[in-house]
């Protein structure tokens, strides 16, 4: 989930708290069995693009997954709470959600923040303008109690939406931002930094395990790492640029020939979308060598056809990281499966980029270290 723009604008724990993540439907898949996605595509196309630890000291709550389109987990905000579904976004880094003053039609589809009902909340003079790639958000800035399962974050700035659009089939409520705070103003800081400052949490990392095989089950982590979660070493990759959770990639290749990065290039790990997208140059030749057809600003592949096609090798520090067709290649009803790559990642960033999305990090565990600015991958169990 790429953020284009914002303008305008506890006590000691030790443990780790692990967040139980849902698996959800996208609008993209919502859309699709409505029969709407055709419009909207065209309405709306922007190129620029509760289970216990074995750990006594940690706590768990699931994500949840749906269908391997979006994963989204439960926080609270207020007092006494009121419960919202967000998306853990690396890609961004502010957090907001809709509020009963919002007169959008797609505010009335999703749990609205109501201020009068939280003895905690703290109004502003400060507005907000979100701008992505299918929708904007506008709203103002307030200051309340934010809840992670154990995790109390006071006088918390967060965003509260008055205008949306592009948002009505969402699945999620609002988002919580876990990139750079160079991503926000800087009258505002994040909600990681404030567990961090606050002494919430005693380590400055994350971590996310985003499962596949059912609805439940993929996880969110704060303070510390489950490394029951993953197999083998976790290998530290560096952060190039401290804004989004950005790494440098070696090459990559299909059959041990280059499909694009051939001097070397970027990426950023995001939680925020499905896909993995990249360089429309980059995008057209997979696409050919998987012989993909293209159909309503999608590529289709024939599910027969899904277990002859060849991995996308990711070199990264040294360290291959297959992507198989299985990842790549969503499949659907009608036995036709649909890419997961997508083009226009150069209309935003001059560098060759690339955006590995959970297409990628569900086969990845993924670490994300603020106090030494780098990220650990490692095969997910």
């Amino acid at each position: 989930m790429k953020w284009l723009g914002i303008l305008g604008l506890v006590a000691l724990s030790q443990c780790l708290v692990i967040i139980p993540l849902m698996k959800i439907k996208t609008m993209r898949e919502t859309l699709r069995e409505e029969n709407l996605l055709t419009n909207f595509l065209e309405d709306n196309t922007d190129h620029r693009f509760q289970d216990a630890s074995a750990d006594p000291n940690i706590s768990l709550q699931p994500l949840r997954n749906y269908q391997d389109l979006c994963y989204v987990g439960n926080i609270t905000i207020g007092t006494p709470p009121q419960e919202f579904r967000v998306v853990f976004d690396t890609t961004s880094s502010f957090t907001w959600m809709p509020s009963i003053n919002c007169s959008s039609i797609s505010c009335r589809t999703h749990n609205l923040f109501n201020p009068q009902l939280s003895t905690t909340f703290q109004p502003s003079v400060l507005s907000f303008d979100l701008e992505y790639g299918a929708g904007r958000i506008v709203g103002i800035l307030a200051y309340d109690t934010i809840r992670i399962m154990n995790l109390v974050d006071l006088d918390q700035a967060f965003g509260l939406s008055v205008n949306q659009s592009g948002l009505d089939h969402a699945v999620f409520d609002g988002v919580l931002g876990l990139g750079y705070p160079s991503l926000t103003p800087k009258i505002i800081t994040p909600v990681f930094d404030n567990l961090k400052k606050r002494g919430v949490i005693s380590q400055h990392i994350f971590a996310f395990y985003l499962s596949s095989r059912k609805e439940n089950g993929s996880v969110g982590m704060f303070g510390g790492v489950d490394h029951s979660y993953h197999k083998g070493q976790l290998k530290r990759i560096p952060v190039t640029r401290t804004l989004y959770w950005q790494i440098a990639v070696n090459n990559i290749t299909v059959n041990g020939k280059f499909v694009g990065c051939y001097r070397g290039c970027q990426a950023i790990l995001d939680t925020g979308t499905a896909f993995l997208a990249c360089p429309t140059r980059s995008v057209t030749t997979i696409q050919k060598l998987i012989n993909a057809t293209p159909f309503s600003e999608e590529y289709w592949v024939p599910c027969s056809n899904i277990t002859n096609l060849p991995a996308i090798i990711f070199n990264i520090n040294g360290t291959d990281y297959p992507v198989p067709a299985e990842a790549y290649i969503w499949k659907c009803p009608h036995s036709t499966g649909i890419s997961w790559f997508q083009g226009g990642t150069e209309t935003w960033n001059v560098l060759e980029t690339w955006v590995l999305g959970e297409a990628f990090l569900r086969l990845y565990f993924s670490l994300y270290d603020r106090g030494n600015n780098r990220v650990g991958l490692a095969s997910a169990v």
